[in-house]
């Protein structure tokens, strides 16, 4: 398979920025909530988030390098509309025509590192020279802002955003492998649901919310403290570095307590783990695009730094980890 490389990534945060108020919850608690959140406009839908994350891709790269992509792949935590995604609307707004447009509703807060896998296996077989992947978080504003549901413990924590990656078939910033684990037996146990027990499209008085089953929260728990730090030693395994040699980790954010037990686990100092979790809450798919975003304009990252990007989603049905070389 010929090189592939994450060229670059970019982010967008809504405007409205929120303090997260004050909340019950015991320190290290699941639902510890951030600092701030950014939250999506009544009016703004993902296709507008998404192509608002583009302009910084557009600002380095050219108009060209969205426009000529050949595969266009997105994950979207609420659909504005649920009989189809929005990648067709967000290539017809960059001018695209790519060959594939892919609209992912699996995978949740690990979702980026799938759709890498993806990009690559499509450009690293030489079937496409450039891809956009995008993930879009906006629950935040839409589903726990309502007036039964934002009082909820799980509705402080999250936020709204979106992040997108160019992939090109090059060496440049060449991903090195990608590693995934399903566990279907865990699939279902995070849903939308109501008091009244409706589904989603039939009428009644219920707000809808997302929602763990009573054995989902302990399995969210219990294997988020243990799934990233194994798929990420499965990971270095493969490539041939100990975990002691990653650069800097970047990983979704769901909660304080489980970044610390991800780096603890993998004996990572606090300042290789960049962590967005007091400034934008949990952001879902979009936590890992957004994150490393803002590692990059920072300066966490250098050049030929060994960057690892991991994740788990929902109570554990999906992990993934990822290893980049990243070049200039």
């Amino acid at each position: 398979m010929r090189p592939v490389s994450l060229l670059d990534v970019s982010s967008y945060l809504p405007a409205l920025r929120v303090p997260t108020g004050h909340v019950e919850s015991a320190p290290g608690a699941m639902f510890e909530p951030p600092l701030f959140r950014h939250r999506v406009a009544a009016d703004e839908t993902a296709a507008d988030m998404l192509e608002r994350a583009c302009a910084g891709l557009v600002a380095r790269h050219g108009r060209s390098a969205v426009r000529d992509i050949d595969v266009l792949i997105t994950q979207t935590a609420l659909l504005d509309n649920p009989i189809h995604g929005c990648g067709g609307e967000l290539a017809h707004r960059l001018g695209a025509d790519p060959e594939w447009v892919i609209d992912l509703h699996n995978t949740g807060c690990a979702s980026f590192v799938y759709m890498l896998k993806l990009a690559r296996r499509f450009l690293g077989s030489g079937a496409a020279e450039s891809a956009l992947v995008c993930n879009v978080a906006n629950l935040s504003g839409q589903i726990f802002v309502q007036s039964d549901v934002r009082g909820l413990p799980q509705a402080a924590i999250p936020g709204d955003g979106a992040g997108v990656a160019l992939l090109t078939a090059s060496a440049e910033s060449p991903v090195l492998h990608v590693e995934t684990h399903h566990a279907a037996e865990l699939a279902g146990h995070m849903r939308l649901e109501s008091d009244d027990g409706r589904k989603y499209w039939e009428p009644g008085a219920g707000q809808l919310r997302v929602n763990f089953t009573e054995s989902g929260v302990r399995e969210a728990v219990t294997n988020g403290k243990r799934l990233v730090p194994e798929i990420v030693m499965k990971l270095c395994a493969e490539v041939g570095v100990p975990a002691a040699d990653i650069d800097t980790l970047v990983t979704n954010q769901p909660n304080r307590a489980f970044l610390r037990a991800w780096r603890d686990a993998l004996g990572l100092d606090p300042r290789r783990h960049p962590d967005t979790f007091d400034d934008c809450g949990n952001l879902f798919g979009a936590g890992i695009p957004v994150t490393l975003d803002r590692a990059l304009r920072d300066g966490t990252v250098r050049s030929g730094s060994l960057v690892v990007l991991a994740g788990f989603a929902h109570t554990g049905d999906f992990a993934a980890a990822a290893a980049v070389r990243w070049g200039s």
